[in-house]
């Protein structure tokens, strides 16, 4: 069977650059390549698919859905593979069928665990100590195809949500080049995933970063770096005001210490009481306002010295 043949790739992100740059690194015929226009208000801090596929004179393609005359666009392209890499829409089945070699998605988990959106986040989130990058067999249920092959990344206790999303890019990298020949000549590998043991996650919203300080202090550590910068931060609210919180530690207070959960234990380092222990906040900001660490922030923050 021939290793030539043709592909259709759709991309987004830092995990989406990096293979398409793989692809182009060896020479595979690209038809064209779909993307996302950058959302407004959205802070992009990943390398745009589109610029390099249009350096090496790949048409790029940015609809708003995957419906109606887009799907014959690409039944007329008529692909032998499709890929889609972090790519933010669910692309149908009616797609998914037009490829003679089949269709394959990149996912930033280690499935059939953490199925769904934003899935290094949710990891960091739940305190896993791994996570990894999954290529799998494209079906109409999102991320539920059978996998080709997978590789682990572990997630280093101080790790944030960026760290190991670079971490995952890389293993994408290597998941991709070690199964480019298998795939290629349809003898890419199928292992069903395990349904008892799937778990599944909705994308987050900027709200959705409120703590609840009746946590225990090591889940607020993992909420805080979880959605630490380039993310939209962990916050908490005081006085009609939204505190944006991007970085702190657990620490220990004294046993006989019954303060509420929430309650300002010091200021100068700050220490919020939680449920089962205390944190330190290290680096925060008032919405609108500028970054600052610790004992600056009390200063000209909280005391309004």
């Amino acid at each position: 069977m021939t290793t030539n043949c043709s592909m259709l790739v759709f991309a987004y992100h830092e995990v989406g650059y990096r293979c398409l740059e793989l692809l182009l690194e060896r020479k595979e015929q690209i038809l064209a390549v779909f993307t996302h226009e950058d959302a407004a208000g959205e802070r992009i801090w990943f390398r745009p698919v589109a610029e390099l596929a249009r350096a090496h004179g790949i048409p790029v393609y940015t609809p708003s859905s995957i419906k109606g005359p887009v799907v014959e666009q690409i039944r007329a392209l008529a692909p032998d593979i499709i890929f889609s890499f972090y790519y933010r829409y669910m692309i149908p089945g009616d797609v998914l069928r037009i490829p003679r070699l089949g269709a394959f998605n990149m996912h930033g988990s280690l499935l059939p665990r953490y199925r769904g959106r934003v899935p290094i986040n949710w990891a960091i989130i739940h305190g896993e100590t791994e996570t990894g990058a999954t290529l799998h067999h494209m079906v109409r249920r999102a991320d539920a195809g059978d996998i080709v092959d997978q590789q682990a990344v572990a997630i280093g206790r101080e790790d944030t949500a960026q760290d190991v999303f670079f971490k995952v890019t890389e293993a994408a990298v290597q998941v991709l080049d070690r199964n480019l020949a298998a795939l290629k000549t349809g003898r890419a590998p199928r292992h069903a995933q395990d349904e008892a043991q799937a778990t599944t996650f909705g994308g987050r919203r900027p709200e959705d970063g409120r703590i609840d300080w009746s946590w225990s202090s090591q889940r607020i550590f993992d909420f805080v770096r979880a959605l630490t910068e380039p993310y939209p931060g962990a916050f908490t609210t005081t006085r009609g005001r939204t505190l944006l919180i991007w970085w702190g530690v657990p620490v220990e207070r004294p046993a006989a210490d019954q303060a509420q959960a929430g309650a300002i234990l010091s200021t100068r380092p700050l220490i919020v009481a939680t449920g089962d222990g205390a944190f330190q906040i290290g680096r925060a900001q008032w919405a609108h306002g500028r970054a600052v660490e610790g004992d600056e922030f009390v200063r000209f923050e909280v005391l309004g010295a």
